[in-house]
């Protein structure tokens, strides 16, 4: 089993971070009158309508470059120290079950958690609420099990 690696406290970066999220999402619904959930733009960038799928791609590039931007310039957000070390598992067959998971997840719960968690709850959608208590409640239970039990 890999070691839990130590997580930091960083108030502001989380904030702010927090709000870029939030501000995103919002943009997204007034610009293209859509709800920024990962999964629905990444499953319409490849089965969209061939007029819907710039923007989506556009969205899905800034997702994975921003870090990627990071990590370049060996950037510390805000100052606080945080460092962003490159921890990948190598237990390929444990990633691709959590992706599974995840994918099927997906798929039963209507949406991810960004939809259902940033955008759902924000409409104050009662099929969001009831996915965001599940989403945490397996979180809470898994980190119990995982640092606890094993």
């Amino acid at each position: 089993m890999e070691p839990i690696v130590a997580t930091e406290f960083t108030p502001l970066a989380s904030l702010l971070g927090g709000v870029l999220i939030g501000l995103s999402a919002l943009a997204v619904l007034i610009f293209f009158g859509r709800i920024a959930g990962i999964s629905g733009i990444t499953t319409g960038a490849f089965t969209g309508a061939s007029g819907d799928r710039l923007w989506r791609v556009v969205f899905i590039a800034g997702l994975v470059s921003a870090p990627l931007i990071l990590i370049l310039f060996n950037m510390e957000f805000l100052g606080e120290g945080t460092s962003y070390p490159a921890i990948i598992s190598d237990n390929y067959l444990g990633m691709a079950f959590a992706g599974l998971c995840v994918g099927v997840g997906t798929v039963l719960g209507s949406g991810c958690t960004s939809g259902h968690g940033v955008c759902g709850l924000g409409r104050l959608s009662a099929r969001s609420l009831v996915a965001v208590i599940t989403f945490m409640a397996t979180a809470v239970l898994t980190v119990t099990v995982i640092r606890h039990v094993l």
